[in-house]
C-alpha cells in the first residue's frame, strides 16, 4: 500500500510591479494537485489598498507576507515561493519567522546576499 501523499501549503508572493494576479495560472495547478495554495499581495500592490507614498522600507512593503505569517497555527510550515523582488520578501520573512518555513523557493528572484553590500556583483563587472 503506498504511503499517503503529503500536501504542501504554498505562500505565492509576486515581483515588482505585480501582484497575486500573476499567479493566475499556478495556484489552480496546486489546488487541483491536492495543495493549498496563497497568493498574497504585497503592500500597495494589487488590491493591497496601502497607498505606495506611505511604503518607506522593504519591512512595510512586506507587512502582507509577515502578518500572514504570524497568523499561522504554531505547528503550521510553508513553502514560500518568491519571483523576482519577491525574493526579498521571502528571505525577510524566511529570517522573521525561521519556524513557520518549510523551504523558500526562489523562481527567477532577488537573492540576498548576507556577507556582501547590495551592489556587489554589480562592482564585479
Amino acid at each position: 500500500m503506498a504511503a499517503p501523499k503529503v500536501q504542501k501549503h504554498f505562500v505565492l508572493v509576486h515581483g515588482a510591479c505585480h501582484g497575486a494576479w500573476s499567479w493566475y495560472k499556478l495556484k489552480p495547478q496546486l489546488e487541483s494537485a491536492g495543495h493549498q495554495a496563497t497568493a498574497l499581495d504585497l503592500a500597495a500592490s494589487g488590491i493591497n489598498m496601502k497607498a505606495i507614498q506611505d511604503v518607506h522600507t522593504m519591512y512595510e512593503y512586506t507587512e502582507p507576507l509577515l502578518e500572514f505569517l504570524a497568523s499561522l497555527p504554531p505547528n503550521e510550515k510553508v513553502v514560500l515561493v518568491g519571483h523576482s523582488l519577491g525574493g526579498l520578501n521571502i528571505a525577510l520573512a524566511m529570517d522573521k519567522y525561521p519556524e513557520k518555513v518549510a523551504v523558500g523557493v526562489f523562481m527567477a528572484a532577488v537573492m540576498p546576499d548576507t556577507i556582501h553590500k547590495p551592489s556587489y556583483v554589480v562592482d564585479q563587472v
